[in-house]
């Protein structure tokens, strides 16, 4: 959503509406993820001639497939502008079919749903949301696909707090409580529920999980650090890289890093305010500056937080912080050693070993075996 909100912006200033596709479910291979999203505007007169085939100047931005299906997503949108009903589209190949008369060349099956932007739906949600990519916080949106309730929606923050309905109060119970496990691992995804009113129905309900754009924040300019913010920029985090020291903290070292702070690092952290979508690796190996800022940043909600070091020294650590006033609940959070377990031994390794461990973080899964690592000490002359 946030690479199509400045389109989507523009346009509704202009005043005219706008539909938004979106994928929701998928089985196979699929050129883009679920909620991967493509907005249009109504079919615009084409004085000039340039589109002769037409007629007309389609507006569009983002896309479902990276151009398997657009054109014909973008004629069926026409008609749920023009009518207001949101259709679930569905895309697949039978076993009489080829793969390029459904227009999915890499076979599989993909759905699509198409609503407008002038819906009561998306009109209460629009502004909470809106705000929500601007400010780069963490919050899903729940959609009726099919079944009673049909574009439907509703918003949930990882507080407990709601906008919206999806059309039922047992519904809204049972799809809240979904819609947090879904926000905990950060996935967009879609299941059904069974509701009863007068007889039983089954409901699909998709939700979007719109997590903070990921950011790396890595305490210490220190060696392994040099090949970690290059493998994140490949992995399309924002890099941050902060320490005190100028003989390590420069461009010379990091010339790919987005930002290079040298400044306490726990006062720079504060400053940050690291989000649920910022992953944070404490590697300067100098307690004086670790410490403080491990504090600060497992008492937000950061993501991820591990730090470089020994298995044997884990226990004087935790007591360390402890002094720091880190509760035993937020030292439940800390990697420590940080890392998976690889046998990493090269700075690169290393770097690999950590990255590898933010992925499963990003993904929800557990805390895995501790990796044990040489680290190299860095002298400056």
């Amino acid at each position: 959503m946030r690479e199509i909100l400045s389109e989507i912006e523009a346009w509704r200033k202009e005043g005219k509406q706008v539909a938004i596709a979106t994928n929701v479910k998928r089985d196979g291979s699929s050129l883009r993820p679920l909620g991967a999203k493509m907005a249009m505007t109504p079919a615009q007169p084409d004085p000039g001639g340039t589109h002769r085939a037409s007629g007309v100047i389609p507006e569009i931005a983002g896309s479902v497939t990276g151009g398997c299906i657009e054109g014909v997503v973008y004629e069926e949108a026409q008609a749920v502008i023009k009518n207001g009903i949101p259709k679930l589209l569905h895309y697949g190949v039978t076993s009489e079919e080829t793969p390029w008369e459904v227009g999915l060349s890499c076979g599989g099956s993909l759905d699509v749903f198409v609503e407008t932007m002038d819906s009561p739906a998306w009109r209460e949600i629009a502004p909470a949301l809106k705000t929500c990519l601007e400010e780069n916080q963490l919050a899903a949106v729940a959609t009726v696909i099919s079944g009673p309730g049909l574009g439907s929606k509703m918003m949930v923050w990882p507080d407990g707090r709601s906008l919206g309905s999806l059309g039922n109060a047992a519904l809204d119970q049972q799809a809240g409580h979904w819609m947090q496990k879904q926000i905990a691992v950060q996935e967009t995804t879609w299941t059904s529920f069974n509701i009863a009113a007068h007889h039983v129905a089954q409901v699909e309900v998709f939700v979007d999980v719109f997590a903070p754009a990921a950011r790396m924040v890595v305490v210490g300019a220190v060696h392994i650090a040099i090949p970690l913010v290059t493998l994140a920029k490949a992995m399309g985090y924002h890099t941050v890289v902060i320490d005190p020291r100028a003989a390590f903290a420069t461009r010379e070292r990091f010339p790919h890093v987005d930002e290079l702070i040298t400044e306490w690092p726990s006062s720079a952290l504060e400053k940050l305010r690291p989000d649920e979508g910022t992953y944070i690796a404490v590697l300067s190996h100098d307690e004086k500056l670790d410490n403080p800022a491990l504090a600060v940043a497992l008492a937000s909600p950061a993501r991820y937080v591990g730090v470089l070091g020994t298995r044997k020294k884990i226990p004087q650590r935790f007591a360390a912080l402890r002094e720091l006033g880190v509760t035993d609940q937020q030292l439940s959070r800390l990697r420590a050693p940080i890392g998976l377990h690889l046998g990493a031994i090269q700075p690169e390794e290393i770097a690999l070993s950590i990255l590898a461990e933010m992925v499963t973080a990003k993904h929800g899964l557990p805390k895995t075996q501790e990796t044990h690592v040489i680290v190299p000490v860095e002298v400056v002359s």
